[in-house]
């Protein structure tokens, strides 16, 4: 049996961090077994759905490198969902309701208020056919709940472990509204079925709905498949990601110059017992990719420490990796690469440099070093530049001016770069070369 996983957002918003670790666990662990990874859109809300959030959707997780191998609309599979509905009508699973919201409310109250639980008191089933006509002659359409087993419920979660549930303890749930449309379980456990979904890798805030839908795979004639709930990520504050907020979208984190590596590396370790590193290429993390790491702790996303991640990341990275992305801002050359890579932050930061060593800048010369500056600028070597020519220029330097340490190194690197921190100047005073190094020391 193929390992099959599914990630289903709706495209009602921009996915963020913590829905991309959804995806990212779940990629991660159908490739380790040589698996299927299908991307499902849950857009049977036809108002807030949009077509601009599938695509946006779409593109955010070819960026991070989670190619699916199927893609499927629940907008477009209607008929599968009804022919499912009308199966538990005719079996007696799915029943018709007519409370009002108000009416539901007041019971639910009543039932608080004398100690009993808030549960459904299954008032649907005891509707007569004359019952029902006369609560539809008042305008009342029927939504309709899914009849539930009185028995215990027992799964092995893959990450929290043995799982038990007493169905007594629930409401019936909703499948279908009164306005006809369904609700998130129906469709979700049919396309499960018809796609053949093995494994379903969630947040734990699904845990609940697990029962419910173990029951409707047996109800529809279907071996329910295995579940897995991880942690949900939290803000730095602690508190819940909201799909809206744009800084930690994954478009967001892309337009702020993050590696789409450093991403996922960040996504799929933290809140694991498995150190977190930067990874170059994502199948070396698929490698090292153990679901029973997981931990059930609350997992604090900290944009900080992506931050952090991404620039390891970027001080790591070989050359071959940017080369083209190099070249599409002019750019060429590894020894270039090599001098700079160990001060990027992002990406984009090669321009500065390039502009550095390439470009024209404002020398910055104190008066008080402009003896010392003319002092340097007489004593550059004759002979080809490289690596070694910083080493000899300045331990003369040292010798004929006195000058060490800070006193020496800072004013040439204000002159020659306008920046007082950088890459080392070992491998960038070669790519200024000797000519722009007289004219800035000039």
């Amino acid at each position: 049996m193929t390992v099959t996983v599914r990630f289903a957002p709706s495209p009602t918003g921009l996915i963020h961090i913590g829905n991309a670790r959804t995806a990212i666990i779940n990629w991660l662990y159908a490739k380790k077994a040589g698996g299927r990874f299908i991307l499902r859109f849950d857009d049977t809300d036809a108002a807030r759905s949009k077509t601009e959030y599938a695509e946006a959707i779409i593109k955010d997780l070819d960026w991070l490198g989670l190619v699916h191998d199927e893609l499927h609309y629940q907008s477009r599979r209607f008929d599968a969902y009804d022919a499912a509905a009308e199966k538990l009508k005719k079996d007696g699973r799915l029943y018709a309701c007519y409370e009002t919201p108000d009416e539901l409310e007041r019971r639910r109250r009543r039932q608080l208020a004398t100690g009993k639980p808030p549960v459904y008191d299954r008032a649907g089933l005891q509707l007569s056919d004359a019952e029902k006509k006369a609560l539809e002659a008042e305008g009342r359409t029927p939504h309709w709940r899914f009849k539930l087993n009185d028995r215990v419920v027992e799964s092995i979660d893959l990450i929290r472990g043995p799982q038990s549930i007493n169905m007594s303890s629930l409401s019936d749930p909703v499948l279908i509204r009164g306005d006809g449309t369904y609700l998130y379980t129906l469709p979700s456990v049919v396309d499960d079925i018809d796609m053949g979904i093995t494994d379903i890798i969630r947040g734990e805030d699904h845990v609940v709905n697990t029962s419910v839908q173990i029951e409707l795979f047996e109800a529809l004639g279907s071996t329910p498949p295995r579940f897995a709930h991880h942690s949900l990520l939290t803000g730095a504050d602690g508190k819940g990601l909201s799909k809206r907020l744009g800084s930690l979208s994954i478009g967001g984190l892309r337009d702020n110059g993050l590696e789409a590596m450093a991403v996922v590396s960040h996504a799929a370790l933290i809140g694991s017992s498995v150190p977190i590193q930067p990874y170059q290429d994502i199948h070396d993390l698929v490698e090292i990719f153990d679901i029973s790491k997981l931990s059930r702790a609350p997992a604090r996303f900290d944009p900080h420490e992506l931050e952090s991640l991404n620039a390891k990341l970027l001080h790591e990275m070989d050359y071959a990796r940017v080369r083209d992305r190099l070249a599409k801002l002019d750019i060429e050359g590894e020894e270039f690469w090599l001098a700079v890579r160990g001060n990027l932050e992002s990406f984009s930061d090669v321009k500065k440099w390039h502009q550095v060593t390439s470009g024209e800048i404002k020398p910055v010369i104190a008066d008080e070093d402009r003896e010392f500056i003319d002092a340097a600028r007489k004593a550059l070597p004759d002979t080809e530049w490289d690596k070694t020519t910083w080493k000899n220029w300045t331990s003369e330097l040292k010798t004929t001016t006195g000058r060490k340490g800070r006193q020496l190194f800072m004013p040439l690197r204000l002159a020659l770069t306008g920046e007082d921190h950088g890459p080392e100047l070992a491998g960038l005073l070669p790519l200024i070369g000797r000519e722009k190094a007289i004219q800035r020391l000039s």
